[in-house]
């Protein structure tokens, strides 16, 4: 697009160069040769074409679509079931060979071609959004009795299956999206009727290890950070919200060392991820994200049990949980078992890596991280299991949460990374800021505190930035 916008403007300026007198024709031919500025024309008529048949088709569409309206209570039932699937696959076919085509074409008229793959791409998502109409016509027309979960969960791993088959990065959001949507339409589902037991609720139940096993494979075939982040984030928010260990002290039938496995589970996968466990992956893609990942996690979990209203009971430990506590803290359980057989194996694996050139500094970070994660398991499994120990507990995971913050703020400075060191700087602002309002003090006090940390980030965040200035002009001199 640069460069395409560099060729139009230099072709203007030698246009009126020729007219003004200050070049020659030939040398204009010269220009014209040398920057091919006859392709402009070329580019801008397929481009008109092309939105010439993206607003036609989507005038064509709504015209289908209105008068399928207009005769839809008229046409009996064996029309309506053709015509719904003859548009779906008609839409699919269309967009799958105008995908296709640019893909196996050769390199010339490369912008052209890429207007190609967006359309196709554009035809192939809307016959993913014409699936999920198609599913709730046909449940209609047929009288299929079914919840809103199961339509969405169905049109959301319908898409699912849309995105392996062509490793579309679309295709995988959206697939993400449907299914997430089909989960929490289903969790308010068991309130209603916890006892009824079909597909859908087992895939609400075993959300968190489903994610984990379709989301991240998906990402390696589309090459894409965003379907890898998104997948992380369907796993994580399923794997709490099913087991629910926070508050600590929420049911006191709970078995102790659920919520110590729910809350060090995710930062323990993350941080040990690594891409050469996948037979087919040579090269690390996602390793630093997913490591940036648990990072953010061991950062949320820290930040949770500083607070002390996360250690105490609110007058549940006397009733029973309901069947739909009761319901989620069973099989969700399995997924634990499976994800922590996975979370080991990912260690063994980091352990036995041993060509690491820096393997003191990487040896003294996996003491940490395990130190980390140590703390998690052990201190809420001894407070729920053996003895009340909510003082104790909230002064480690504020020390904890300290170290975390000042960790990534040498690390920022060591390695000049901005988001390290603004990561711990406001890990440690939100810190401060949150034991002062979380206890009784002056407003004064608070004043005082929110002027000492609004000074303090402005000071540093200037001395961090003229330390990378001062380090990058030493730099250039050398």
């Amino acid at each position: 697009m640069i460069l395409n916008n560099f060729t139009r403007q230099l072709r203007q300026e030698a246009q009126r160069w020729r007219d003004e007198g200050l070049i020659s024709s030939s040398q204009y031919d010269q220009l014209s040769n040398r920057y091919q500025f006859n392709k402009l024309e070329s580019e801008s008529k397929e481009n008109s074409v092309l939105i010439a048949i993206a607003i036609g088709s989507l005038l064509l569409v709504l015209g289908i679509m209105t008068f399928v309206a207009a005769n839809w209570l008229i046409w009996p039932r064996d029309v309506k079931f053709i015509l719904l699937m003859s548009l779906f696959l008609s839409t699919s076919i269309t967009g799958f060979y105008t995908w296709r085509q640019p893909v196996l074409g050769n390199s010339e008229g490369k912008k052209s071609q890429r207007g190609k793959r967006l359309l196709g791409e554009a035809l192939i998502v809307l016959s993913a959004l014409i699936l999920g109409a198609n599913l709730l016509l046909m449940a209609q027309i047929f009288n299929i009795s079914g919840s809103a979960s199961q339509l969405f969960l169905a049109w959301g791993f319908g898409v699912l299956v849309m995105a392996y088959s062509l490793s579309l990065n679309s295709l995988g959001i959206l697939s993400i999206i449907l299914i997430q949507i089909g989960y929490w339409v289903g969790l308010g589902e068991f309130w209603s009727s916890p006892s009824d037991l079909n597909w859908a609720r087992l895939a609400i139940r075993h959300m968190p290890l489903l994610s984990w096993l379709f989301f991240i494979p998906l990402a390696y075939l589309c090459r894409s950070r965003v379907v890898f982040g998104l997948g992380i984030f369907a796993f994580i928010i399923s794997l709490q919200y099913n087991i629910n260990p926070l508050p600590l002290l929420t049911f006191s039938d709970a078995v102790p060392w659920v919520a110590s496995f729910a809350l060090a589970l995710p930062p323990a996968l993350l941080w040990s991820y690594d891409d050469l466990l996948f037979p087919t992956v040579n090269y690390r893609v996602f390793q630093s994200l997913a490591r940036n990942l648990g990072l953010i996690c061991f950062g949320v979990v820290f930040y949770l049990l500083s607070f002390r209203w996360q250690w105490q009971s609110f007058g549940l430990g006397t009733s029973s949980p309901s069947t739909f506590s009761n319901v989620f803290r069973s099989l969700p359980i399995i997924d634990l078992g499976i994800l922590s057989g996975l979370a080991v194996l990912q260690w063994l694996f980091l352990v036995r890596q041993r060509n690491n050139p820096t393997r003191k500094e990487v040896f003294f970070t996996t003491a940490v991280i395990l130190t980390f994660l140590g703390f998690i398991v052990i201190i809420p499994f001894w407070h729920q299991g053996i003895s009340r120990i909510t003082e104790l507990g909230l002064f480690i995971f504020n020390i904890l949460l300290i170290t975390l913050a000042w960790g990534l703020i040498q690390e920022g400075l060591k390695l000049r990374n901005r988001r390290s060191f603004w990561g711990g700087m406001l890990l440690l602002t939100l810190q401060v800021i949150s034991r002062v309002l979380e206890y009784d003090t002056d407003l004064l006090f608070r004043s005082l505190v929110f002027v000492t940390c609004g000074y303090s980030l402005i000071t540093a965040g200037l001395w961090f930035e003229r330390r990378l200035s001062s380090g990058s002009n030493s730099g250039n001199k050398k």
